[in-house]
This record gives C-alpha cells, structure tokens and sequence, in this order.
C-alpha cells in the first residue's frame, strides 16, 4: 500500500483519537490495540517516515493514559487500608464500642450462668464435645480438639465457616439491628460458657495461651463485623436529614468495607488454628508472642491509629472520600 494511501485510510480516525479522547477502558484499549498495529505496519513500509512519529506519539500518549489509571488505582487500593477504613472505624468508634460491651455483657452472663448451673455448659457446648474434651483432660491432652484434622482442610474450613459468620453478623442489621444483636449475644453466650468451663477445670491460664492464639484476631473479627451489621441498621433507624432509602444505602455500603476488611483477619486466625494452635507444647514465650502481636494490632489499627489520624485533620466528606489537611 502507498504511503498517501495508507495515511488517507486511517487520518480521520487517527484524528479522532486525537481529539476526542476517551475515558471508557475498553474503548480506549481498543484504541491502543489498533495505533499498535498501525503502528507496527508503518515501522515496516514507512520506518523513516513521519508517519510513523505520529502514530507513536498518539500511542504513546494512550499509554500514558492507561498507566496513570493503573497508578491511580493502586494508589485507591493503598488509601482504602491506610486512610479510609481507618476514618471509617473512627466515625464509628461509639458503634463498635456497644457491641463489644454488648458481646462481652453475655460473655459475662453465660460464664456466671455456668458457675451456678452444672448443665448449662453442656446445653451451650453439647455432651459430644464436653465428653470429648473430658476424655482429653483425662488424656492429659485438653486441647486435642485441635489436632484431629488436617491441617490444611482444617484451615479451609475455620476460615469458611468464620467469613460465613462475619456476613452473617452483617447480614441480620437489614432486620433493624436485632439479627447482629442476636448473633454476638449467642457468640458471647458461646465463649463465655467455652472459656469458664477450662477455667473451672484449672485450665484457664493454659486455655488462654493455646485458644487466643488465634482467637484475638478471630472473635475480635467477629464483633466487629457485628458492629458492621449495626451500622447498616443504623441508616435504617436514624436516616437523620436523609430519606430512609438513602441513609439505608450509605450505610450499608459503610458496613460492606468494613465486613470486607476483616477478611484478611478471618484467614489469618484460621491459619494460626489450622497450622499453630495445634502445636499445645510451644513455649510460652512464643504463645504470649502472637497473642501480644494479635492483640496490638487490634487495637493499633481499629482504634488507635484512626484517632490519630483524626488529630492530624484527616476526615471523611459526605461521600466517604478522604479529605487530607491542608499543610
């Protein structure tokens, strides 16, 4: 093909790409797809031409484009964890405080209730697991429950189970709070009764070294995703100056980045149930190691690091946007 012909074919659509750019990431892929394979053509009839400039700088300028999108994007991914979620937790600081005190409140009840009823925690627990972690006290190995399964599938499983009941948490705030409430009073009930019972066994110092290895992160998780339920229920119960609908929506979509958050968390207390607590003989130094580490980042992350970040004038607009101090 000649020269002239090749460039009076395709000039009015490079001239379009010119100037008409486009924000739509497949149009504009299409774009660079098509200038690269001009491109490409022009390099092997016309390589001196300035032809050939021109469409590499058209090409070039499609790139820049595509590559400030991915920075941008990347630099979303970073802001989310280390400015948004944060301001997040702080705008509920009062919210998340409630369901733990909330949580802790039937924590308290069940192991009181279990100090003065001999039956009550095999009703919360069950006979099959009491009579199987007896048989393992007896065994002089109280914990064994923890070594019965593959480690892998037990790590799947754990991890499975627990997001399932963080959505769940979640989830029950659509029912104006009452189902997020109802699942950490049975938590709380659950955990309470669970950990009186090795206390009253005379095993409650080496209950709390073995089983919050990964249960700081993993109940921790749990209330808060709660807490996320909560704050969905509280569009729905204080729309404020807002129609329902609305403060329902803006709710909600603050509890789905904060239940989405704790992922990560969920998988790393199912891998430390799944491949660490099972080893009961660790030193102790290593065990009050990972619960100290557990417990730090905890409250560094969901409570302190957020008021930090709101002394220094970082704060959150009507959108959810991060809006940063002026220096």
């Amino acid at each position: 093909m000649r020269e002239s012909t090749f460039i009076k074919k395709n000039l009015p659509r490079w001239k379009k790409y010119q100037e008409e750019p486009t924000g739509d990431p497949d149009e504009m892929a299409e774009r660079f797809t098509t200038l690269l394979d001009d491109l490409a053509y022009a390099k092997t009839f016309y390589s001196f031409s300035k032809v050939t400039g021109y469409i590499n700088s058209l090409a070039a300028g499609i790139y820049q484009i595509i590559y400030a999108n991915n920075k941008e994007e990347s630099g979303r991914f970073r802001s989310f964890f280390v400015y948004e979620l944060p301001l997040l937790f702080r705008k509920y600081h009062r919210l998340i405080l409630f369901t733990f005190l909330f949580f802790l409140l039937f924590c308290l009840i069940a192991a009181f209730s279990a100090a003065h009823d001999e039956t009550f925690v095999r009703g919360v627990m069950g006979d099959e697991y009491v009579n199987m972690t007896e048989q393992n006290i007896k065994k002089g190995d109280p914990f064994g429950v923890y070594k019965g399964e593959n480690e892998l599938y037990m790590f799947l499983r754990i991890a499975y189970n627990n997001i399932q009941v963080a959505f769940l948490c979640f989830i029950g705030g659509i029912l104006f709070g009452v189902g997020s409430l109802w699942f950490m009073m049975k938590n709380g009930v659950m955990l309470g009764a669970f950990q009186y019972y090795f206390f009253s066994k005379g095993l409650g110092l080496k209950s709390v070294l073995v089983i919050w290895i990964h249960g700081t992160l993993e109940i921790s998780s749990i209330v808060i995703a709660g807490s996320a339920g909560l704050i969905m229920a509280s569009g729905l119960l204080f729309p404020g100056t807002r129609k329902r609908v609305d403060a329902l929506k803006k709710s909600a979509r603050d509890g789905v980045k904060v239940v989405i958050s704790l992922v990560p968390l969920f998988i790393t207390a199912a891998f430390l149930e799944g491949f660490v607590t099972r080893h009961t003989a660790m030193p102790i130094a290593i065990s009050i190691s990972i619960l100290l580490i557990s417990l730090a980042f905890i409250i560094s992350y969901f409570i302190v690091y957020p008021i930090l970040l709101q002394h220094r004038g970082f704060r959150l607009d009507e959108k959810g946007k991060v809006i940063k101090p002026v220096k």
